[in-house]
């Protein structure tokens, strides 16, 4: 007779805790599921090259723009001042050009890219005006006007302290290679 009344007192079973953890447990991993459909489907990822075969031919090319930068033994310090992109170019230039292009990168969004035009304030000195940029840390890379060099570094907003850019090395192989 115990038992009878104790089953009669007992809850239903869907007001025991128990029963809705072990639901809760595979109810979500559907969940965390469908949030991951729902974030591969709405975020495309920037790091994916299409043509990787041509994005490694355009290597060759950086590379002798690079070699000539290194051939005029070009420099370039970049710091910001008043909103302002300051950028003091040394070297042997034949001649000053009016303007240079300086694209700014961002590592891993490429939608917050940004490209400058500087303008030549004399004795290799140039100017333009610095849009607003989320901190961290950016690829910069200044190019002549014709494309025909470049100099590249990483530079870390907010700006701290002036930059310096070089021609980058290549690096040479080993006499055992």
């Amino acid at each position: 007779m115990n038992t009878l009344l104790t089953a009669a007192r007992r809850p239903p079973w869907y007001r025991e805790p128990w029963p809705w953890f072990l639901a809760s447990l595979p109810a979500s991993a559907v969940v965390a599921g469908l949030v991951t459909v729902w974030i591969a489907a709405t975020n495309s990822d920037g790091l994916v090259v299409g043509d990787y075969y041509k994005a490694g031919l355009a290597i060759n090319q950086t590379l002798a723009r690079d070699d000539a930068a290194r051939a005029m033994n070009l420099a370039a310090t970049v710091h910001e001042s008043d909103g302002t992109l300051a950028v003091t170019l040394t070297g042997s230039l034949p001649a000053w050009p009016e303007l240079l292009q300086l694209t700014l990168a961002h590592p891993t969004r490429p939608g917050m890219d940004r490209t400058l035009t500087l303008h030549h304030a004399g004795a290799g000195r140039y100017r333009a005006v610095l849009p607003p940029l989320a901190a961290g840390k950016w690829h910069v890379q200044i190019a002549g006007p014709q494309g025909n060099w470049r100099l590249a570094g990483v530079l870390h907003t907010p700006f701290d302290a002036a930059v310096t850019l070089a021609a980058s090395h290549t690096p040479q192989p080993s006499q055992g290679d």
